[in-house]
This record gives C-alpha cells, structure tokens and sequence, in this order.
C-alpha cells in the first residue's frame, strides 16, 4: 500500500491510500477521489517525505477492520437519510442555501451539488453547508 498525503482545490489537507502509484492517477481522472470536507474532486498529491513500511498482507487487525466498516455504515446511513428526509435542490445549493440562511426561502433541509468555489464562498459567509458522504463505489469499479 501507499500513502499519499492530498489536498483539493481549497486547500483541504487529508490522506489517501493506493495499492499502487498508478493507482492515483487512475481514480482521479474517472473522479473518484473527493475531498472529505468540502467533496472536490480536484484533488492532488501533496508534497511529503516517502515512508517505507515493512507490513505483511494480514497485518491488519480485526478492530481496525470493524471500525472501518462501522464507519462505512455510518456513512451510507446519514447519506440514506438526507436522500429520504431532506429535499433535493440539485445545482441550485449554493443559492437556495443562501436564501435558507438568509431567511428569503423557508427553513428546511436540503441536498445538491455545488463548485468548490460556491462552497468556499457559503463557508466565508457563514452559511453552514457540510459534505454529504459519497455514494459507496461498486467493487467491480475499483481497480
């Protein structure tokens, strides 16, 4: 495995693992590598020291891989219930995010898709907007 340490388009600092360099690049050009805090998917490779690990396959342990899977779960569940209680305003977030918080549209939950840059601009304004967490990939879709 490889570590790379990665930042988006915002500056969003935060690591990913690879099971080859090419790796990387790969599923970055088919879109598949988001930011965790603001969901960009212009990430890249950041610059950092390489670390040599001597770990066999297997080395992972039991509770590293419960807490992994809780936290997958966790994840399809809030996506799950955002998609079903929250309605969705697809690529007029920004706009509709501002009137809610403005108070020029009526208070409720919402869901869409924004640039990074309309995200940058609702959290310098004090809007608060989070990542929903992505869609679980199809295992036949990763490498």
């Amino acid at each position: 495995m490889i570590r790379y340490s990665l930042s988006c388009v915002l500056d969003h600092e935060f690591e990913g693992w690879f099971g080859a360099s090419a790796d990387f690049d790969d599923q970055s050009a088919r879109g598949l590598i988001g930011c965790p805090i603001c969901g960009s998917t212009d990430v890249r490779k950041a610059i950092m020291a390489p670390a040599v690990v001597g770990a066999k396959k297997g080395d992972v342990s039991p509770s590293t891989l419960d807490q992994h899977a809780m936290a997958m779960q966790a994840m399809e569940a809030m996506r799950d219930h955002v998609e079903t209680h929250f309605d969705d305003v697809g690529d007029t977030f920004a706009s509709e995010a501002r009137a809610i918080h403005e108070g020029r549209s009526e208070q409720r939950g919402i869901y869409g898709q924004a640039s990074p840059k309309e995200v940058k601009d609702l959290v310098e304004d004090g809007v608060p907007v989070l990542p929903m967490p992505p869609k679980p990939i199809e295992k036949q879709k990763l490498n």
